[in-house]
């Protein structure tokens, strides 16, 4: 009925509950970035079909498993191993591929980050996904925060995915995104981004995934951009009604997003490595 698909490299500490929350599907794949621990043999163990491949950046890497991946179903779930889809979801989801139209090619759903046991309820920047698929009709581009694109129809679903991006620790959040923002940083340099965003668009489109494409691209050619982003999260977001957690996570974002702002500026006067 509906397929997964889960990138891994290093999940052991949080492949296991990943796949748990699947256990429904009969056809689950880990595409995983040659690991050096034990998520080869977690995925093995559940069950699950193993494809390896040289991770280059996530577009691409996402882009490649799409399309060799063997899918013995028309739809495909993506999951990242520290995301649980609800029961409620899982449910929500098989019931709605049985009644899709087949011009339909996505669902759209809602995603809840954690941080301290707390629902980032009003931190989180961007809540909504698209994660059920028609494979051939999707493809990923950028290559850092990559951003999915669907030919077709796109419905919602009402029951939410949760998502533990600090399940490894604060830390290893950190050492993430500073990787992230060396790439986000080389992006920006290379002027990979939209080249002429257009604030009617990033206000007022229809479509979720456009308007964060040229709110990013807006975004980026502000000054003083980790203030205002801690101000927008606590403030117009209202990140600060999650409590400490919310404070927390717009301090670390506004920080990720400092790093990129000295990364750039690194790159562009030649002073980087």
């Amino acid at each position: 009925m509906i397929s997964v698909l889960i990138l891994t490299r290093n999940e052991q500490h949080d492949l296991p509950a990943a796949l748990e929350s699947v256990g429904w599907s009969d056809d689950i794949h880990v595409f995983d970035s040659f690991s050096t621990d034990d998520t080869v043999a977690i995925a093995t163990q559940f069950g699950a079909h193993v494809l390896q491949r040289t991770f280059d950046d996530y577009a691409t890497h996402r882009n490649a498993a799409l399309t060799t991946v063997p899918f013995k179903h028309p739809w495909v779930f993506l999951l990242d191993a520290d995301e649980r889809p609800t029961a409620d979801l899982s449910r929500e989801m098989q019931q709605h591929v049985l009644a899709a139209a087949p011009e339909l090619s996505g669902f759209r759903l809602r995603r809840r980050d954690f941080l301290f046991g707390t629902w980032l309820k009003h931190a989180q920047i961007s809540p909504f996904y698209i994660r059920l698929v028609r494979p051939e009709r999707s493809k990923y581009t950028r290559a850092i925060n990559e951003v999915i694109e669907v030919e077709g129809p796109i419905a919602d679903l009402s029951y939410p995915l949760d998502h533990f991006p600090f399940s490894k620790g604060i830390a290893h959040w950190v050492a993430k995104h500073n990787l992230y923002s060396t790439m986000e940083a080389e992006l920006i340099h290379r002027q990979q981004g939209l080249q002429n965003p257009s604030w009617k668009t990033a206000l007022r489109d229809p479509d979720f995934h456009t308007r964060r494409l040229h709110q990013k691209a807006i975004f980026y050619r502000l000054p003083a951009r980790p203030l205002i982003k801690w101000l927008y999260m606590m403030f117009i977001r209202r990140a600060i009604l999650d409590g400490g957690a919310g404070l927390t996570y717009a301090t670390l974002q506004s920080f990720y997003e400092y790093l990129i702002v000295l990364k750039t500026k690194e790159l562009r006067e030649g002073s980087g490595p």
